[in-house]
Order: C-alpha cells, then sequence, then structure tokens
C-alpha cells in the first residue's frame, strides 16, 4: 500500500502543471513567513489564495473555493492589520493568547458554523443549473469553517490559530488524497509539522515579550 501510494504520488509530480507548482511553494513561502512573524506572509498568502480558486473549482471543493474569497479578504485584512499595529506602537504586532471565555467562544460559534456551512454546500448545486454536487460537504465544511476561525486569529496574532490549523492539517490530508489532490495533500501533510514549529516559535516570542 504504502508502495502504491508514493508511486501515485511521484506520478503525479511529475506531471504537476505550473499553476499547481507555484501554489505549492506561495503555500509554502506562507506558512514560513507566517512562523517567522514576518508581513511577508500576507502577499504570498494572496498569491496563494488565486492559484487555489481554479483547483477547487474543477474538483467541486465549493466550500473550499467560498472559503478562499474569505481568505481573500482576511489576508488584505491581516497585512494591513500588521501594517497598523506596528505603526501605532512602534513596535511589531505582539503575539497573545485567548482568555477560557474567548476560546469557548470562538468553538460554539465554529461549531455551528460548520453545521450552517454544510447546510449551504448541499444546497447551492440545486440552485444552480449545470453544478456538479459539492463533494464531501461536511468534511469540506469542518476544514473551510475551521480555517476561517484560524486565519481571523492570525491576522490579530493570537496564538490560537495554530491549533486550529493543526486540526484543519490533519484533515485536509486525507480529504485531499481522497479527491486525488496530491499536490494539496502533501501541501498539507508539511503543514502539520510546519503547525507545531510555528506554535513552538509564536510561544517563544509571546514568552520572551513578556519579560520584556
Amino acid at each position: 500500500m504504502i508502495i502504491s501510494l508514493l508511486h501515485e504520488v511521484s506520478s503525479y509530480f511529475t506531471n504537476i502543471g505550473a499553476l499547481e507548482a507555484l501554489g505549492l511553494i506561495f503555500g509554502l513561502l506562507c506558512v514560513y513567513f507566517l512562523i517567522k512573524e514576518n508581513i511577508l506572509t500576507w502577499p504570498c498568502g494572496i498569491i496563494y489564495v488565486f492559484l487555489s480558486f481554479v483547483v477547487f473549482w474543477q474538483s467541486q471543493l465549493y466550500g473550499d473555493f467560498l472559503l478562499h474569497i474569505i481568505f481573500l479578504i482576511l489576508n488584505i485584512y491581516g497585512w494591513y492589520a500588521w501594517i497598523k499595529g506596528k505603526n501605532t506602537t512602534g513596535q511589531q504586532l505582539s503575539v497573545t493568547k485567548n482568555s477560557s471565555k474567548e476560546n469557548i467562544l470562538q468553538l460554539l460559534v465554529t461549531a455551528l458554523g460548520i453545521l450552517f456551512f454544510a447546510q449551504l454546500l448541499i444546497r447551492i448545486p440545486n440552485w444552480i443549473d449545470g453544478m456538479a454536487p459539492a463533494s464531501l460537504p461536511y468534511w469540506d465544511s469542518t476544514t473551510s469553517v475551521l480555517s476561517v476561525t484560524a486565519i481571523w486569529l492570525t491576522t490579530i496574532k493570537k496564538i490560537d490559530n495554530w491549533y486550529y490549523w493543526f486540526v484543519v492539517d490533519i484533515l485536509a490530508v486525507g480529504i485531499y488524497y481522497h479527491k486525488e489532490l496530491y499536490f494539496y495533500s502533501l501541501l498539507y501533510f508539511i503543514y502539520i509539522f510546519l503547525a507545531i514549529a510555528g506554535y513552538l516559535a509564536w510561544r517563544k516570542s509571546m514568552i520572551s515579550k513578556q519579560h520584556i
């Protein structure tokens, strides 16, 4: 099974298109700069979003497609928020963490969002003639809504964002492999380890600034 998996992935990447190759590059750059708390994470994220639009639409992952529209908006906002935070204080926007109350509220809103968005994904094809049924609507909704929560927390530099990204990354590996999107499956597999590295880096940054 492992040999078969490696063969399929190898064959896929041998014939990878330019669009997906660029998506891989900018997707990794986006997370790399995020771990470093570098503002370049946002322009890289915007490029990655545009490259992803076509892939998700063709794969009928409408949740991911709609998610990336929201991602585009939040990437622009995050870019603005990080610049504004730096200009206002004279220092880089600091990493902080949520209170228990904030975490509970965000989890509740996220759970409700998952249920609502899944139903929306199921019904959208009935409203548009010729549109194929949504693929894996509940799984798609879960990763989509968790990602929205994660990127929102990222824009305001809450360390809690890495918890959400970790869960999203694990789920996405299976979903994209099932859809034969091996490029995205590999990308999110790498993201799992980057999420761990990101959490540790942000935690170190947060602790160091608390002692200043």
